[in-house]
């Protein structure tokens, strides 16, 4: 899109907020909906002070330009030519960003699932691990991490974790991490000292709340019974766990973490509404999968997003061609340099999908 394209697309979305800003404080809002007007006007705020600041900079690159010409203003002149260009390429790119569109899931908590695909042991192991760098990054981001639900592998690793994320954006942040993400290493128990590689299948979904998703209760089959293996002594005494059937999409979700049948009733109704949330945007949104199984495949090692190899201490992200040789870091949950990579290219798909 050429400069002067590009000016005419922004100014519509100027006049739009110059009228709402025209209409709320005249209070002409007669037969419309004010607190549609508000959210409207609110959407349009951010974008139009970015477009604004890139405008008026662009401005006054133009006046310092028009003074290289007068001998006495040349010297200032030249020095605010040289800010500006400086600082104008930030300021596009902040416009530019504050055009796309917003996904309001963005800002939500989020639902993570972590399940051991190809490799038996070894990838119980690894999961057991992955699950262990998203609590450490979740605390370094200063967010709340909570096990859902931990089914242990024989070996220490696990058969499946579940866990909560709480905080603001941290669906923004670990959005990309769903898929399979494949381990490379020498497991403890190979005496030629081979190499194997295994993969785990990891899902991040937003939280999702009753107004996201409504459940009819007569849709659900619940089932309680007795908790099962390490717990304590009120272990297999009561029937605490709980199992969760939405009978239409069949999907399953069971807890047995806490004491109180309550609790994990309470558990299992968070998870099953994001995943219910989840299939629903997966359905609306053409671009992603059309079902939460094909968010994270079917766990094959030729599908993985992301390679972690342990005997190069190599991390490398397929989808951007992000290779970096910091794997202990990133395993103690030091992931800001991929989380910040995959941000950036994923913005600058939908850019370039704008024509931006």
């Amino acid at each position: 899109m050429g400069e002067e394209a590009f000016h005419l697309h922004l100014a519509p979305i100027i006049a739009r907020f110059e009228e709402l800003q025209a209409m709320m404080g005249a209070g002409e809002t007669a037969g419309q909906d004010m607190a549609a007007l508000a959210q409207d006007y609110a959407a349009l705020e951010k974008p139009v002070a970015a477009i604004r600041a890139w405008q008026d900079a662009l401005r006054q690159h133009g006046d310092a330009q028009a003074l290289l010409h007068d001998p006495e203003m040349a010297p200032l002149a030249r020095a605010e030519v040289q800010r500006l260009e400086g600082a104008l390429p930030a300021l596009e790119k902040a416009m530019k960003l504050a055009l796309l569109p917003r996904d309001e899931t963005d800002e939500r908590s989020a639902i993570l699932e972590v399940r051991p695909a190809a490799g038996g042991d070894e990838a119980a192991l690894f999961a057991g691990e992955l699950l262990e760098l998203y609590r450490r990054y979740a605390e370094s981001q200063g967010w709340r991490f909570e096990a859902l639900s931990l089914t242990p592998s024989e070996l220490g690793g696990l058969k499946e974790g579940v866990a909560s994320i709480t905080g603001k954006g941290v669906f923004a942040h670990l959005k990309h991490e769903s898929g399979v993400h494949r381990v490379q290493r020498v497991p403890a128990t190979e005496s030629q000292g081979r190499i194997h590689t295994s993969t785990v299948t990891v899902a991040v979904l937003p939280e999702a709340c009753e107004v996201d998703v409504a459940i009819d209760q007569r849709d659900l089959r619940i089932d309680v019974y007795r908790a099962s293996g390490a717990g304590g002594q009120h272990v297999n005494k009561t029937e605490s766990a709980v199992r969760i059937t939405h009978l239409p999409t069949g999907v399953v979700v069971a807890m047995q973490e806490e004491r109180s049948q309550h609790r994990n009733r309470e558990k299992a109704m968070a998870i099953l509404r994001a995943r219910l949330f989840e299939k629903a945007r997966s359905t609306a949104h053409e671009e992603r999968a059309s079902a939460r199984r094909d968010q994270v495949g079917t766990g094959d090692r030729s599908e993985r997003i992301r390679t972690y190899n342990f005997p190069q201490g190599r991390v490398t992200d397929h989808r951007i061609n992000l290779t970096t040789h910091r794997l202990p870091h990133i395993m103690g949950g030091d992931m800001e340099e991929i989380i910040t990579a995959l941000t950036e290219h994923d913005q600058a798909q939908r850019l370039a999908t704008l024509g931006l």
